[in-house]
């Protein structure tokens, strides 16, 4: 068979649907009006990236022995870093359209083996006996095992129709239709970090010297100055996050907290991802309690669920080894609801993981919820390629397709339910018309204005920097539904905090001076806890 031919067929010699990458979305409003659901069919084209020059197959196909669900048992040289060697992914990744050209054939599966028996779900839709089964479970209230949650990400055509509207329902049922978001800041207050996660096209370090922008550091009295604006325009959040310079001490992350609180003690600090929580507990030497508490003491109110990548060791020992591993997430997480301080989840999905990774992603946030109940909302966030080094270097995919991010949203919320009832679409990576997608599949939250973003522009995301209350309440209108301005914790804000936040003024241009200007001095010793977890 041709090579082009090839290029454009799935593990069963049948066409592939075109993909979708994560961070090119705005051409897609097109693809949100079928079947009544507000959704596109699969295979609407979007922006694809199956080209010729693809070395990556549908991870998702069920059918496949070469998709992502191999990584649950990788060869060992699977669990390297990506970095330093040209093919560090096990043999048993290699995409199927790779393995049908050294093979030189195609399997031959006919039409009626591919399609099994089909069924009418509660909708009125076809669908197939496991998804039926596994939405009937959720109707019946009836937790979902892994095998459960993994068919649904696979679910295609009808079956995905079907997903998609039992998610829209449940949301409907748990929290109307009211879709919710808060007026926030978000300060990356360095870009340089000695962690090598693969996925990061952020930081600044020998890994990625060659990626946007030069290292920076923001220095704290610019951090106050910038918190303050966010408070004249509305804000009531700040929300803290950077790489990890190697001088960085658990001391920097309370100094932060500290000086903000001084000067805006009515501000809410949602601050610092697990990894800087445990960096910042392991250089003072102190328990994560300790820690934890010292941190509350200065100001801090919350956590994002940054870091998270994907709650499975096999995907992070690919993709970020030297960061904290799942247990070590979730340890973070679970101190933090013991010591009174609320947190996020997320997942970063859509590179060298799959329907089975994600599914344990979601069985892990949601144990972990039962026994914490700390955690206040998931956010999804596609991969953005563009710049990313593991894209680079040939050993990830383009992002998650459009169906693939709009079912996150949709098994997220029937998955978690009833432990975590507000699922989040994050605009800044999906963009305006993907986060309306997902709202009509399961979420019911917008996130942040943001004001500034750094990070998913770095990786190529073009979807702007702030999207303002103005925009924010005429996005979520536009498609039936009624906004409502938040807290961070899901309360309502002072009336004179939401008057302040229309109409707000235009942003002073930040300072971002070099981090040399710092004179910063790195320990001889640097703690990587995900080394250490991997050697102990």
């Amino acid at each position: 068979m041709a090579p082009h031919v090839l290029a454009l067929a799935d593990g069963e010699g049948l066409a592939r649907e075109d993909e979708w990458a994560a961070g090119q979305a705005e051409s897609f409003q097109g693809a949100l009006s079928s079947r009544g659901h507000g959704l596109s069919s699969p295979g609407h084209a979007l922006s694809s990236w199956g080209h010729a020059s693809s070395s990556w197959g549908r991870p998702d196909n069920p059918h496949s022995p070469n998709g992502a669900d191999s990584l649950e048992n990788p060869s060992p040289r699977a669990t390297a870093s990506f970095q330093g060697a040209p093919n560090l992914l096990p043999a048993a990744s290699l995409s199927s359209k790779r393995a049908r050209e050294e093979n030189g054939s195609v399997p031959e599966v006919s039409r009626s083996e591919a399609v099994p028996p089909r069924g009418v779900g509660s909708h009125g839709l076809p669908v197939s006996p496991p998804i039926a089964q596994a939405l009937a479970k959720v109707r019946e209230e009836v937790e979902l095992g892994e095998d459960d949650v993994a068919e649904l990400f696979r679910a295609h055509g009808d079956d995905f129709a079907a997903v998609v509207a039992a998610a829209d329902a449940l949301r409907r049922e748990v929290c109307g239709d009211t879709v919710t978001y808060v007026v926030t800041r978000n300060i990356n207050y360095t870009n340089v970090c000695y962690f090598r996660c693969g996925f990061c096209a952020f930081s600044k370090g020998k890994l990625a010297a060659n990626l946007r922008g030069a290292p920076y550091l923001v220095p704290v009295d610019e951090i106050v100055r910038r918190c303050e604006e966010a408070w004249e325009r509305g804000g009531t959040e700040v929300c803290l996050q950077g790489g990890i310079h190697p001088a960085f001490t658990g001391d920097f992350y309370v100094d932060i907290c500290r000086a903000i609180k001084e000067v805006l003690p009515d501000l809410h600090v949602h601050a610092f991802s697990a990894l800087e929580v445990w960096q910042g507990a392991a250089t003072l030497e102190l328990p994560l309690r300790d820690y934890l508490a010292r941190l509350q003491a200065a100001g801090l109110a919350s956590l994002p669920g940054t870091a998270a990548e994907i709650l499975d060791d096999v995907i992070r020992a690919l993709i970020c080894p030297d960061k904290v591993t799942t247990e070590q997430w979730l340890q973070v997480h679970e101190t933090a609801h013991e010591v009174g301080l609320r947190s996020t989840t997320t997942i970063m999905f859509g590179h060298v993981d799959g329907p089975r990774n994600w599914a344990r992603h979601l069985l892990r946030l949601r144990e972990q919820q039962q026994r914490s109940g700390g955690f206040t909302e998931f956010v999804p966030l596609p991969f953005v390629h563009m710049e990313a080094p593991i894209y680079l270097h040939g050993r990830a995919r383009r992002g998650p397709t459009f169906r693939e991010s709009v079912l996150m949203h949709a098994v997220g919320r029937l998955a978690l339910h009833p432990a975590i009832t507000n699922i989040q679409a994050s605009w800044v990576k999906l963009g305006v018309a993907g986060a309306q997608a997902a709202l009509r599949a399961g979420a019911n939250d917008l996130g942040g204005t943001l004001m500034n973003e750094s990070i998913s522009r770095a990786a190529g995301a073009s979807h702007g920097q702030e999207l303002p209350p103005e925009a924010m309440e005429a996005a979520i209108r536009a498609v039936g539904r009624a906004p409502r301005q938040r807290t961070t914790l899901y309360g309502e804000p002072a009336l004179e905090r939401r008057q302040a936040s229309f109409g707000a003024p235009p942003l002073a241009e930040p300072l971002n001076p070099s981090v040399n200007d710092a004179n910063l001095k790195p320990p001889s010793r640097l703690v990587r806890p995900g080394m250490a977890a991997a050697t102990s």
